[in-house]
């Protein structure tokens, strides 16, 4: 999100999901909505198929949206950059670009406009795999919409530049216009239901409620007079680099919150070996999850639904939770479990209830100033939403960009870091599936869920299958340089040639043992999406 957060603001999405409505044009890429965000998949295969919305989908699997498709565009994994590079190329040299709009609105055009001037069709087309007739024909369509949207995921962000890829498609959006309009702008789904709201409210290591920066001296200085104690100025580590931390002795505890990382996190050995080496872990969640069982003190959380509090989903919204069941007997919300420990160490907090605490963000945190319980029980609310009479903002940058004008951020190619070569020469991509969800610490439990889809598979292509010898259904050993996993085939030509796919939800197949922990350098998020393996057939 680094990248949207130079450019165009917070790295929220800028319009909201009704709005997907008013575009002629949305290209979608390193998403697949229709198993990972259901609603919206078909909230977009609706529009494709009923109100005559072009869809350009960039993928490197034929992922089920390719059937609602105008343009699908069979990228190769970790080259984005170098697509939407060509896309500006194109959109520059045939005059498309939004004169007007970029003189009032932007700075920096020249040096991207510089930039892309190498990214021809046929020098893409040799970097992506992309046919540059297909280059050319997507680039026209979004640059001819009077109205068109961008949306992604993590398929775009969990790279070793996936900063570099959010960056270069504010570029691409900027170049056209499609900001701060209806049926425009770029919007990344958010891959969990409240991750919104954990951001929102400082779940990030460099920033304070409200995504206000912790080096900034007033900013901090606001905080200390609302919480009575002196904060730091230093900005905190993000979990990848708490792993490092833990493994060089330099962090010694880690608490642990509604987070799974023995399933979802990178290189899954290492991972293990760091929480290993802590002196002292805690971990609050409502199942016992396999990292659970390093803890030396668990405490049990209440569910979504045995709880009352706000979520803010992935368009902004604000919205009210109401507890639906009682929880367990040992269960306490989030909120109190925090409270009752802070009391323990010294920290006198004695909120009453969520609604006292919601008070207290609306205070501290602009964005969310003008919302209260009260106006919530109408509905949800999008943030920012800055006084109790405004309306909320569906639409961000309407009129203005929030940080004065569009900053263009010249970005060049670069390979993923995970090498191809003969001893390791398929790329592993992973994602998810409809069934389950993200580290199947609650769809694992469900019985119909389990029945439905029982066990992992590794995609294959035929073309990859027939000199190994492998037939649908066989077993194959997937290895990367950092280890292995045995997976059963599904031949199937979804996946291009040396390219294979699996899911990671599966704690007894943990597929993430094989993915790279090298990071963004910006982002610090790690290249989850990319990584080299070899493949040979168990007998």
């Amino acid at each position: 999100m680094a990248g949207l957060a130079t450019t165009l603001g917070s790295g929220a999405m800028t319009n909201n999901i009704e709005d997907f409505k008013n575009a002629e044009v949305i290209i979608v890429l390193g998403s697949n909505p229709t198993e990972n965000h259901p609603v919206i998949g078909m909230w977009l295969k609706y529009l494709a198929r009923y109100k005559g919305t072009k869809l350009i989908v960039v993928d490197p699997r034929a992922i089920d949206l390719v059937e609602e498709a105008t343009i699908f565009l069979k990228i190769r994994p970790g080259t984005d950059v170098a697509l939407i590079n060509g896309f500006c190329h194109v959109i520059l040299k045939e005059a498309l670009y939004n004169k007007d709009f970029i003189e009032a609105h932007t700075e920096n055009f020249e040096k991207v406009a510089q930039t892309v001037e190498k990214y021809n069709p046929i020098y893409v087309e040799e970097i992506t795999g992309v046919p540059a007739k297909e280059i050319e024909n997507a680039a026209r369509m979004y640059a001819k919409a009077e109205r068109a949207s961008i949306i992604y995921c993590m398929g775009l962000t969990q790279h070793s530049h996936g900063t570099d890829n959010v960056k270069a498609l504010s570029n691409l959006a900027l170049l056209c216009g499609h900001v701060g309009k209806p049926g425009s702008g770029i919007n990344p789904l958010r891959g969990q239901n409240n991750v919104q709201g954990a951001c929102d409210m400082g779940g990030l290591p460099n920033v304070f409620p409200g995504y206000q920066r912790v080096e900034v001296p007033e900013i901090r200085e606001k905080f200390e007079k609302e919480w009575g104690k002196r904060l730091s100025d230093r900005p905190g580590m993000t979990l990848t680099e708490m792993v490092e931390a833990a493994i060089n002795g330099k962090l010694k505890a880690m608490y642990i919150m509604g987070e799974n990382p023995l399933v979802t996190d990178p290189d899954l050995n290492h991972v293990k070996r760091a929480l290993e080496s802590l002196e002292f872990i805690v971990v609050q969640d409502i199942f016992f999850t396999e990292t659970a069982k390093l803890a030396h003190v668990v405490l049990p959380a209440c569910s979504f639904a045995e709880k009352d509090g706000t979520f803010t989903n992935t368009e902004r919204k604000v919205q009210r939770v109401r507890k639906a069941v009682l929880p367990p007997k040992e269960a306490k919300p989030d909120w109190e479990i925090i409270m009752m420990l802070a009391k323990n160490c010294g920290y006198y907090m004695d909120y009453k209830s969520p609604k006292e605490v919601f008070e207290e963000i609306r205070k501290v945190t602009p964005q969310y100033a003008g919302i209260t319980y009260e106006r919530l029980e109408a509905g949800g609310i999008q943030w920012p939403c800055p006084s109790e009479d405004h309306p909320g903002t569906p639409i961000l940058h309407v009129g203005r960009i929030a940080r004065g004008k569009g900053l263009f951020v010249p970005v060049e190619y670069r390979p993923p870091v995970d090498e191809l070569n003969p001893d390791f020469p398929y790329v592993l991509i992973t994602g998810r599936h409809y069934y389950h969800y993200h580290s199947a610490t609650m769809t694992g439990r469900s019985e119909l869920i389990s029945r439905l889809a029982p066990e992992p598979f590794l995609e294959l292509n035929p073309a990859d299958a027939e000199p190994l010898g492998i037939k649908d259904g066989e077993n194959v050993k997937v290895e990367s340089r950092r280890g292995s996993v045995v997976l059963k085939v599904k031949i199937t030509d979804r996946v291009q040639k040396g390219t294979v796919f699996a899911t990671f939800h599966y704690p007894d197949s943990p597929i993430n043992l094989l993915t790279n922990t090298v990071l963004d350098p910006e982002s610090r998020i790690a290249e989850l999406k990319f990584a080299a393996v070899r493949l040979s057939k168990v007998v």
